[in-house]
């Protein structure tokens, strides 16, 4: 163990707690209006991992010189910031997100539930499933558009704005175990392990489908005074698109996840879809630009800072049986990102396959109780934020709000 480590160790848990304490940089700009850009800058929580980030690359460069902390950036993988900002700059645009808004309103025409009970049953059922083929992130960016517009849009209380968003973060967390190809922390193993996407069916898909809309359900009945006073379904305010931009869109949408894990590709594609919109602007919206930089630098900021925390983490890992790996991954993931313990628990050889589930399970399970659990809650945390009370969501509020759904997938995935 170095010195290096203990920063990095220190540095992240600086980060943790300014995560936690966003609102009292909120106060310091209102009180220091000279510097009040910075301290706007320090509360807004998808900068505080790429700003302690920064410190511990100057940290290096300070203690172990320039040639260690650039060699130590390059030996970081930025593949996963870098897909999740092409993933919800496409998934969130005008032609992606209606025949996603149009799809989730044909389902609920069959949902026996009033008003925007229906609607809502299925925004947080159906799309965070469809993150099983379509990738986490972007089911996460879909669905909270959706609920955007169509919830936090209107006049809610905000125990429904925090509900909602403790579900999403859950169901996403957990829906995209259907397969071996759309869940970060499924994505570090599966290979490694010999899952393939029957196999994840089989031993989580199922459970977590399960679970996914009892979640839904219950919050929906929970809430159902309120959800039933909106419409039942909606319409695109904007004009129909033509086919041939529509399906453009989708081989865009395809493209960038069928070469997920190869970023010269889906960037390049990713570069042709933002030329494409800028020479048919008349069949776009606002793409959401600044919400993806801004996750994007979240990520960074977090592969940076979590790649020194192996030293502490693994040998942790490798203390547990079964039963406590569960829950302790279940805990440790609200503290780092869900994606990294898996990560770690593939290095540790002679597993057997019930600790292997067992990590895997909890590593999704917590997903969802804290912006850094799980790597597609950042966009959503991103794009929901603006409709909370001082344009915050509250770290405490969300980790109350997912601890009912969280409980439901420890039981989906402990006693099934």
């Amino acid at each position: 163990m170095n010195a290096i480590q203990w920063v990095g160790a220190g540095l992240f848990t600086v980060a943790l707690v300014h995560t936690f304490s966003t609102k009292f940089f909120e106060r310091m700009a209102h009180r220091g209006p000279d510097h009040a850009g910075m301290w706007h800058l320090l509360a807004e929580v998808e900068v505080v991992f790429g700003f302690w980030a920064m410190v511990l690359i100057v940290a290096m460069a300070v203690l172990l010189g320039r040639q260690a902390a650039t060699d130590y950036l390059d030996s970081r993988n930025f593949t996963e910031p870098m897909f999740v900002f092409a993933i919800m700059v496409v998934a969130g645009s005008r032609a992606v997100l209606d025949m996603a808004r149009a799809s989730v309103n044909i389902i609920a025409r069959f949902i026996p539930l009033s008003g925007g009970m229906a609607f809502y049953f299925v925004a947080l059922a159906f799309v965070p499933l469809l993150g099983s083929l379509i990738t986490e992130p972007a089911a996460m960016t879909l669905a909270a558009l959706m609920l955007r517009d169509r919830i936090y849009g209107s006049s809610i209380s905000t125990k429904l704005k925090y509900a909602t968003l403790g579900v999403l973060f859950v169901n996403v967390s957990i829906g995209g175990t259907l397969t071996s190809f759309a869940a970060p922390p499924v994505l570090m193993v599966a290979s490694k392990w010999n899952w393939d996407s029957w196999y994840m069916l089989g031993h989580f898909g199922w459970k977590a489908a399960l679970a996914v809309g009892v979640n839904a359900l219950v919050t929906t009945l929970i809430f159902k005074k309120e959800l039933s006073r909106l419409p039942r379904t909606s319409q695109s305010r904007s004009a129909k698109l033509p086919v041939w931009v529509a399906s453009l869109h989708i081989l865009f949408l395809v493209g960038v996840v069928v070469f997920a894990h190869h970023p010269a590709v889906f960037m390049g594609l990713f570069l042709f879809f933002m030329g494409f919109a800028t020479a048919y602007p008349q069949f776009q919206d606002r793409l959401i630009l600044r919400e993806g930089l801004l996750v994007a630098f979240f990520l960074a900021g977090l592969v940076v800072l979590g790649g020194q925390q192996q030293w502490w983490l693994e040998p942790l890992l490798r203390s547990m049986d079964s039963t406590t790996v569960y829950f302790g991954a279940t805990a440790l993931t609200a503290v780092t990102d869900n994606a990294a313990l898996t990560y770690l628990g593939s290095l540790v050889s002679g597993l057997g396959d019930e600790f292997k589930h067992a990590l895997v399970a909890g590593a999704v399970t917590g997903g969802g109780l804290t912006v850094i659990a799980n790597a597609p809650n950042p966009a959503g945390f991103a794009i929901l934020r603006g409709h909370f009370e001082d344009e915050a969501i509250h770290p405490m509020g969300l980790l109350v709000a997912a601890l009912p759904p969280t409980l439901m997938a420890v039981l989906a995935f402990r006693l099934l």
